[in-house]
């Protein structure tokens, strides 16, 4: 069933689409949910119990808080990259869609690394320690392949000049990161020319230092909060190296005592 203008207004006794802030379309068995494209300034949406599979009209929701999709069909969680321009959403249940899966656990830490400005998951608090580790532990969430633009060249290859662009590199790591976070990716004016050819002696270096980079410049724009979660993120990364280090010292300890006495 498709969601048309008429039952929009309807639901929400409303005049006009644009006026239309809370809306309810609970089991209403909705497959086609394109009229969001034309409603801009809904905040509260509820669409549990239907059959959609698609988050993509949902993309322009840009004052969107609170989004209900549990038992739905939304086959994956790449899906969830058209909710990523949504920095006003704090509330998401998306519980019951074939693409939570079995393990709940990396299930929720991939949405929040996807959604890191969540609030609510699942009618369940978000902590600030699981927002740190879902940036470090969950999985990336790629956008669906209809959405992806086509970066092939007239021969049908990646075109070779942009894929060995070390700018490229430092925009994407900058971008990516960006993205993770709610942000808009920033121009390509904002990014320093790099003049040196891309090797493949050179390009894991090269690619480490900009990933730096990215980081230090997105730093520029954060604001508390989201500083507040990055540190708690780098600190426990800092453990794990820690405690990494001085497990190889003890082998490396061991083994050479090991040797000394054979």
């Amino acid at each position: 069933m498709k969601l048309t203008r008429k039952l929009v207004l309807a639901k929400a006794k409303a005049s006009d689409l644009d006026s239309v802030k809370k809306l309810n379309c609970w089991g209403c068995n909705l497959t086609d949910i394109s009229i969001f494209s034309q409603i801009p300034n809904i905040e509260v949406l509820t669409l549990s119990v239907n059959s959609i599979l698609s988050l993509s009209p949902l993309a322009g929701c840009l004052s969107l808080c609170e989004l209900y999709l549990r038992r739905n069909m939304v086959p994956s969680l790449s899906e969830l990259s058209h909710l990523r321009p949504l920095t006003r959403l704090k509330v998401l249940w998306l519980a019951e869609n074939p693409c939570c899966g079995t393990d709940s656990n990396q299930y929720r830490l991939t949405v929040l690394r996807c959604l890191p400005r969540l609030q609510k998951l699942d009618n369940q608090v978000v902590t600030e320690e699981e927002v740190a580790l879902a940036l470090v532990e969950g999985e990336e969430v790629t956008t669906p392949p209809a959405s992806v633009p086509n970066q092939l060249s007239t021969n049908g290859l990646v075109d070779a000049e942009t894929e060995n662009d070390p700018l490229n590199y430092n925009m994407e790591e900058t971008n990516k990161i960006r993205e993770q976070l709610g942000m808009k990716p920033l121009p390509r004016d904002k990014f320093p020319s790099l003049t040196s050819p891309l090797t493949r002696e050179t390009k894991p270096s090269i690619t480490k230092t900009h990933t730096l980079e990215a980081v230090l410049l997105l730093l520029k724009d954060l604001d508390e909060e989201e500083l507040h979660i990055i540190h708690t993120a780098t600190q426990n990364r800092l453990q794990t190296y820690t405690l990494d280090t001085e497990t190889l010292q003890d082998s490396l300890q061991t083994q050479k005592t090991a040797d000394v006495q054979h």
